[in-house]
């Protein structure tokens, strides 16, 4: 599978954008390669790249396959073009939605709707969801999923064209997965109760507070604290093997 630097993927990912978007205004000249590659919107991390940046990039990418030269008549600087859905055999829809995810990083479904329809319609979400089925799907998969957003449930999708490209943010549930698989895998047993006894004081404190915020809730509407009430019962309760 073509494998792209940071550099690379962000001047495919222009190329492939400014060719469905203001097809008047391609194949690209350098200098249009830099600004799209710099410009504010659409972009993540914002680049600084010069026209020398942008010219050894294009070079590698012709390199690999992935970007032509065009010559024509009277034109007085190169301009290029790109050949990605013909290199990496995809379709439309496919090709907008990983130059969308090398633009911009991991997105959810409906991200990828709003944004990747700049480059072509996408309908629905079943559409785009069948769109990232396909790449995933691929005999070399071209995307993945990975874990929500910090605070947020929807699955996200990579790209794999260039692994790292964005540092990708996981939820709390996430990391202590991740941690704790860690603690299991090289730390043995000590670590992995380390890790267990940490999580359980932390669910604790997290229940004291709940505790405390709903006897004020009941003080100040009048009812009965419910949870006062809950804790008598379980003290007038025998334990296993007491008398009644």
């Amino acid at each position: 599978m073509v494998e792209l630097n940071a550099q690379e993927a962000r001047v495919i990912g222009v190329l492939i954008e400014k060719a469905q978007t203001t097809p008047d205004q391609y194949p690209l000249t350098v200098n249009a390669v830099v600004n799209g590659s710099n410009q504010k919107n659409n972009r993540h991390p914002i680049t600084a790249i010069d026209d020398g940046d942008a010219l050894s990039t294009l070079i590698s990418l012709r390199n690999k396959g992935l970007v032509v030269q065009q010559d024509g008549h009277g034109q007085r600087v190169p301009k290029f073009r790109h050949q990605f859905k013909e290199k990496l055999d995809v379709n439309t829809p496919e090709m907008a939605v990983l130059a969308e995810l090398l633009l911009r990083g991991p997105q959810t479904l409906g991200e990828l709707r709003s944004r990747a329809s700049r480059m072509h319609p996408l309908e629905s979400l079943e559409m785009v969801r069948s769109v990232v089925e396909q790449l995933m799907g691929k005999a070399e998969p071209l995307v993945r999923q990975i874990a929500p957003a910090p605070g947020s449930r929807a699955e996200r999708y990579e790209q794999l064209l260039s692994p790292g490209l964005h540092e990708v943010e996981v939820g709390a549930a996430e990391a202590a997965s991740d941690s704790t698989d860690h603690a299991v895998r090289g730390g043995g047993a000590t670590a992995s109760a380390g890790g267990l006894a940490d999580r359980v004081a932390g669910l604790e404190r997290e229940i004291a507070v709940l505790r405390a915020a709903m006897s004020k809730l009941a003080a100040e509407i009048g009812a009965a604290d419910p949870l006062a009430a809950s804790n008598a019962e379980q003290a007038d309760t025998p334990s296993p093997g007491q008398g009644s």
